[in-house]
Parts: C-alpha cells; structure tokens; sequence
C-alpha cells in the first residue's frame, strides 16, 4: 500500500481517527507522519504485565518509602523497590516478605487477598456447598477454641450433613 499523502513511498504509519462518530483510516510513509508530526515509535514497545502490576503499586510518603523500599526477601535478595520497578517477584518466599506491601495490590487487582480458585460452572452448586463446610469447618474451630461446646455440637451436624450431601451429589460412597 502507497502512502495516501505523497503516493510514492509505502505506507509504514497507519492510524484510525473518529470525530463526531465518523472514522477515518490514514496510512503514510514514515517521512509524512513525521511532517505531519504523528508519533512514529522507533522501537516496538512491548505490553508487560510486570509494567502494569509495577504501575498499579501505591507510592508511599518519602518516609514510609524509605522504610519500605529496603525490606529485602532473605531467600532471592529482591529489594520491594525493584518490585515496584518490575512488577516481578523473584520468588516464593518474596509473597511472605512483602505481605503487607502486597496485599492492598492484589486486593485492587483481584478484589480480594484470598484466592478461592475457579470451577467450571457446572460444579457451582457444589464448589458453593464446599466453600459453605469450609466456613463453617472454620466456625467450629472458634466455637471449640471459645469452649462453646453446644455450638460447636450443631455445627459439627450440620458439616456431616452437608458433607453427606455432597458426596450423594458426586454417586460416591463414604
């Protein structure tokens, strides 16, 4: 494709324009973009999720950056301000390291700080019902620790029930 403005070299810089809902497509040379003053990028920039996840990161004041920026995983040596530079951990242990400075970004990101998975569709009623004698795995825990002994009891039959169900649910046996 020729350039549509001096028609004699090829057409490198093409773009999209819409006014008033009405769109037009131009494409041009390198050296009439550059008259026309369009930007013509001279290396191809990458999409980096690294990029993204640095961009998303809370700027602290100077004082807590300070602070911050120096805590160090012990295991990879990864400073939290190359975190924020790179949006890349260096490992396992740097999730630990940098629980407190992580958990306000994935909870932007993600909308929660606990990651429940996913499940096909098909097995909602049943991930729900999983989920449901987790939690209530978790309320007996709290009952037993609080020598709510009674609670603990109607929770306890309630889990087995649930539980009965869902194994009646997938045709299995316990």
């Amino acid at each position: 494709m020729q350039c549509q403005i001096c028609g004699k070299r090829p057409a490198v810089v093409h773009f999209t324009e819409i006014v008033n809902n009405k769109k037009s497509e131009y494409h041009v040379c390198e050296k009439c973009a550059e008259e026309k003053g369009y930007h013509v990028p001279l290396v191809k920039t990458k999409f980096s999720v690294g990029d993204l996840l640095a961009g998303m990161v809370e700027q602290p004041g100077s004082a807590e950056e300070a602070r911050v920026g120096r805590v160090q995983c012990p295991k990879c040596g990864l400073v939290y301000s190359n975190f924020k530079e790179t949006g890349r951990l260096g490992c396992s242990e740097c999730y630990p390291t940098f629980r407190s400075q992580l958990r306000p970004l994935l909870r932007r990101v993600h909308g929660s700080t606990k990651h429940v998975g996913k499940a096909p569709v098909r097995d909602a009623a049943r991930v729900a019902l999983r989920r449901e004698v987790q939690r209530l795995h978790e309320e007996l825990q709290k009952a037993v620790e609080l020598e709510d002994f009674e609670s603990a009891a109607g929770l306890r039959d309630r889990i087995k029930k649930l539980e009965l169900n869902d194994v009646r649910s997938i045709g299995g046996e316990k």
